[in-house]
């Protein structure tokens, strides 16, 4: 009992972290507000964490523990590597879209001032850079297409479309993303399998709040730890 209570207090101190990060930015939030936001004590809160840099690094922690399962779950071995890729982006957006703790990590993650070994960024370009080489080794790319530039474009746009959600979260719905790859696809894959990742990528936009579920666990504290944003099989 008593260390279920512990793990709940974690578990709120996260959120509120989260919550105040997003909302005040790191410099500006405040352990005192943090704590009374989770409705514990100060006591409490440093019972948990040491420094205001050990909960940043906690919820980061989170955050990755939740985007890396929303990856992971967003992929099925039925899936070309272009479906998997795709359905990968709308499961990220939609974590990113509606869970605070995912949405606070991933910021605090790009952040130089509070940049660590953890690089959500560099994780989430060696998954596209990943699945693309897959996709060429299926090939599944039209003539002439450049796997370099293809990454820079879709790691761009995407994480692109998290900085601009922080003002408006339309930018990462899924019919935002619709509009992405209905441009990008046909320039990407040949006309023999467009139509195919076309009724994939609508299908994933449908789902993406199912899978957004599982991950919200994951950000919210789950003991398991899927791999970094790779694909699965």
């Amino acid at each position: 009992m008593k260390q279920e209570r512990a793990v709940r207090t974690r578990q709120a101190l996260i959120h509120a972290a989260a919550e105040a990060f997003e909302r005040n930015g790191y410099v500006q939030a405040k352990l005192s507000d943090i704590s009374a936001r989770a409705g514990v004590s100060a006591g409490a809160l440093h019972f948990h964490f040491t420094s205001k840099a050990a909960v940043a690094a906690t919820v980061m922690e989170a955050a990755a523990d939740g985007l890396r399962r929303a990856a992971h779950n967003a992929q099925r071995p039925d899936m070309n590597a272009l479906q998997r890729l795709t359905a990968t982006t709308y499961a990220l957006a939609e974590l990113i879209r509606t869970d605070v703790v995912a949405r606070a990590g991933f910021r605090l993650s790009c952040e130089s001032p509070h940049r660590t070994s953890l690089d959500l960024l560099g994780e989430w370009e060696g998954c596209v850079q990943q699945l693309l080489a897959e996709a060429d080794r299926e090939r599944l790319l039209a003539d002439g297409v450049r796997r370099q530039d293809m990454v820079t474009a879709i790691v761009g746009a995407t994480t692109g479309f998290e900085a601009l959600a922080r003002r408006q979260p339309d930018w990462l719905l899924p019919v935002t993303l619709r509009r992405f790859w209905r441009l990008l696809l046909p320039r990407l894959t040949t006309p023999e399998t467009l139509a195919t990742l076309l009724r994939a990528e609508t299908e994933s936009a449908t789902g993406a709040g199912g899978r957004g579920k599982g991950g919200r666990r994951g950000a919210d504290g789950a003991a398991a730890h899927p791999p970094a944003l790779s694909v699965a099989r």
